[in-house]
């Protein structure tokens, strides 16, 4: 549908420009500034500055002198998930300088990488030319290291960008949000499932409860678009058999109720009492839809908790 496309193309957007480059609110520092007379044009934070202009002269690249495993580092202020990062190297001059240098994502600002496997290694590029470095599997860290080992080394920089988003704080999203859901039976309003309490006790009043319904269904306005990383569901004590083949969705849309998100995963079956926890891997939504497709059924849900980032 064109609303669908709508849809698509506005998450495109949001994933693509939210993803900005995160070097350029960090600071730099570098082993050692070259000296006189090209001290003013050497500076780390030349290497952040936006700028991939690749002559010295510019004053835009970073440089130290020569020296032992000289390095270069961005402190990102906080810690991110890291997508990619893009290297512009020398054009003048000297791109052969960076070749064979390895790049280091940490938490911490360590200088002695000896016992860490880098995460990349710059190759050989053309005068002037930019290496991307993606990754594919989960990287994480405050701090990105470009180090040159070996000795009288020369480490020069022209742009540093480092792609990516914020890493999950450990805050439960679910409890600033909003609920609702199908029906309700009893005390079982929506908001229970967002209490903070995980009393598993319906009759305590702290649980979520639809009527009988075909396909009853609970959902969760995080009141902004996340990056979904897990959702965690604590089912009743008794009659646990109800929430088999639940399916939790994520998205922006409102369509058939939040329904037709995208699915992050289906329930097969948690014991009575018990909270299991579903990876959903990043998954960008607004809303977080619990649905029972395809049956009459109740639903009841003791507590639900959400798990992830910001897009900032």
């Amino acid at each position: 549908s064109s609303s669908g496309n709508v849809l698509n193309l506005l998450l495109f957007y949001v994933t693509v420009f939210y993803f900005q480059n995160l070097a350029l609110r960090g600071k730099a520092t570098q082993s050692l500034i070259i000296g006189a007379p090209w001290t003013g044009y050497a500076a780390a934070s030349n290497a952040i500055d936006g700028n991939r202009d690749s002559h010295g002269s510019a004053g835009s690249c970073s440089n130290t002198p020569h020296q032992t495993n000289p390095w270069w580092r961005v402190d990102l202020l906080d810690s991110y998930i890291i997508t990619s990062i893009i290297i512009t190297v020398r054009g003048d001059c000297c791109a052969e300088l960076t070749t064979g240098a390895n790049i280091y994502i940490s938490d911490s600002p360590i200088q002695d990488q000896s016992t860490k496997k880098p995460d990349g290694t710059v190759p050989e590029v053309p005068l002037g030319d930019s290496f991307t470095l993606n990754f594919t599997s989960k990287v994480e860290g405050r701090y990105v290291t470009v180090k040159l080992e070996g000795h009288s080394k020369i480490l020069s920089l022209c742009e540093v960008e480092v792609y990516g988003y914020p890493a999950a704080s450990g805050e439960n999203l679910a409890l600033q949000g909003r609920a609702t859901q199908s029906s309700i039976f009893h005390l079982g309003i929506p908001i229970n499932a967002i209490d903070g309490n995980h009393d598993t006790d319906y009759e305590r009043g702290s649980c979520s409860h639809t009527q009988d319904n075909f396909n009853p269904w609970w959902r969760l306005d995080l009141l902004k678009t996340y990056k979904v990383v897990s959702v965690s569901i604590t089912n009743r004590d008794i009659l646990p058999e109800r929430i088999n083949g639940a399916e939790i969705r994520i998205g922006n849309s409102l369509n058939n109720n939040g329904n037709n998100n995208p699915r992050c995963a289906v329930v097969s079956h948690i014991a009575g009492g018990v909270t299991k926890t579903f990876q959903c891997d990043g998954m960008v939504g607004r809303y977080v839809n619990i649905v029972v497709p395809g049956r009459k059924e109740y639903l009841t849900l003791c507590e639900v908790e959400v798990y992830g980032h910001s897009l900032f």
